[in-house]
C-alpha cells in the first residue's frame, strides 16, 4: 500500500524538521534538496525513509546540527575538509564547490573529506558539476556490511561512485552506483514489502547464498558487485576498495570495519583510526582538456549513437546512465512521489514528535 505526496509537501515537512533540529535556513534548504533528489530520482533507498535514520543519529549525539565546516589542508588543486560531523547532506555540497571552485581556477579540483556522515545519493554531488561543462565525480564510503570476495566478515561498505559528465542537445549521462550487486537500502525496501532478495544479493554468516533479506540482522552480508567469484565479485571488491581508500585514508577519515555505523543504535568501533566518514569529490573543465562545444557535439553523438542501438528484445530500449532516474524525476514532480505505507508510519511519528502537521 503506498501513499504519493508531492514533492512540496515532503519538502515542507524535511525542511521543518532540520530546522527544529537546529540547522541553519541555509543547511535546512541544502539538506532538503539533497535528501528529497533520492526520491524524485527514483532512489527510494536513500530518500526521506532515511530521515528517521538521521534524526536517531543527531539524538545520539553523534550528528552536528550546526558544524562548522572548515578547510584544513589544500593545494591550488585540492583541499581536504573537515566536515566537523555534520551531515553529509550538508558537507558533500560545501565540500564539491570547492572542488568546481578549484577547477574554475586550475582545470581540475579534487576534494576529501573527513568527520563526516552519510551523504544521500552520490548523484546530487557530482551533477553539480554539469551547469560548469565541468565532469563531476562524487564517492563516499559508508558502514561495513560488504565482505569482500572469500570472505564472511564484514569489511566495506556499499561504496558508491557516480560520474556525470556533461552533453549538448542530449541530456547528461549520469553513472550513479554502488558497488555492491545492491544496496542496503534496497533489502530495507524488500523487507517493508515483505519480499525475498535475489541470490547474489547477501550471504549468511557462513557465507552462504541466501535470499533472506533480513540477513544482515543475524550476522550476514551483502556481496561485492558481482556477486559470486565467477561472476566478477572481484572486481566489485576493488572498486569498493578504491572508493574506501580515496574517501577515507586520502582524508584522514575512518575506513574499512572502522567506518562507523549508520544505525544510531550500533556501537561505534573500538580503535578508530580516523575521524568520521570519509568522502571524495572531482571536478573536471572540460575546456581545460579541449573545446567544450566540440566534447559536447562528441557527447551527443556517442549518447544517440548507443541509445539507437538494436535492443535484444524490441520491447526494451537500450538506456544510457541517467536515463531511468531523469524520467522518474519528470514523473514524480508532475504525479507525486510514492511512499509505503511504513514510511508513512514514520513520517508521521516524526511530525508529532517535532509537532509539526502532516498526513
Amino acid at each position: 500500500m503506498e501513499t504519493v505526496y508531492s514533492y512540496q509537501q515532503l519538502y515542507n515537512l524535511t525542511h521543518q524538521v532540520f530546522i527544529k533540529m537546529g540547522f541553519s535556513e541555509q543547511h535546512a534548504t541544502t539538506a532538503c534538496q539533497v535528501l528529497l533528489s533520492a526520491d524524485i530520482r527514483g532512489v527510494d533507498s536513500h530518500g526521506i525513509a532515511r530521515l528517521s535514520g538521521y534524526i536517531r543519529l543527531w539524538e545520539a549525539k553523534r550528528a552536528n546540527a550546526a558544524p562548522h565546516l572548515k578547510v584544513i589542508h589544500e593545494t591550488p588543486s585540492t583541499a581536504v575538509v573537515d566536515g566537523d560531523s555534520g551531515l553529509g547532506l550538508v558537507v558533500a555540497p560545501y565540500a564539491m564547490n570547492i572542488a568546481i571552485e578549484k577547477a574554475k581556477n586550475v582545470g581540475t579540483g579534487w576534494v576529501s573529506v573527513q568527520n563526516s556522515n552519510h551523504f544521500g545519493i552520490a548523484g546530487y554531488h557530482a551533477m553539480m558539476a554539469l551547469e560548469n561543462d565541468m565532469i563531476g565525480i562524487a564517492m563516499t564510503n559508508a558502514s561495513p556490511l560488504v565482505a569482500p570476495t572469500f570472505s564472511n566478515e564484514r569489511l566495506l561498505g556499499t561504496n558508491p561512485i557516480c560520474v556525470a559528465i556533461p552533453a549538448g542537445n542530449e541530456p547528461a549521462f549520469v553513472a550513479d552506483l554502488a558497488t555492491t550487486t545492491a544496496a542496503n537500502g534496497k533489502l530495507e525496501i524488500l523487507q517493508r514489502k515483505d519480499q525475498e532478495a535475489p541470490l547474489g544479493w547477501i550471504q549468511d554468516k557462513d557465507g552462504q547464498p541466501s535470499t533472506n533479506p533480513h540477513e544482515l540482522k543475524t550476522g550476514g552480508a551483502l556481496l561485492p558487485l558481482g556477486g559470486d567469484r565467477e561472476h566478477g565479485s572481484h572486481k566489485g571488491y576493488a572498486l569498493g576498495a578504491v572508493v574506501d581508500i580515496f574517501s577515507a585514508i586520502l582524508s584522514g577519515a575512518n575506513y574499512g570495519p572502522w567506518v562507523p555505523p549508520f544505525p544510531a543504535y550500533v556501537p561505534m568501533p573500538v580503535g578508530m583510526p580516523g575521524r568520521g566518514i570519509g568522502h571524495f569529490f572531482g571536478a573536471m573543465r572540460v575546456d581545460a582538456f579541449r573545446s567544450a562545444d566540440e566534447f559536447k557535439a562528441n557527447m551527443d553523438q556517442w549518447i544517440q549513437r548507443f541509445r539507437s542501438s538494436k535492443p535484444v528484445d524490441p520491447r526494451q530500449k537500450v538506456l544510457i546512465p541517467g536515463d531511468p532516474e531523469r524520467e522518474m524525476t519528470a514523473e514524480r514532480m508532475k504525479n507525486g512521489i510514492p511512499l509505503l505505507a511504513a514510511v508513512v508510519k514514520d513520517l508521521k511519528e516524526i511530525a508529532g514528535k517535532f509537532e509539526i502537521p502532516f498526513n
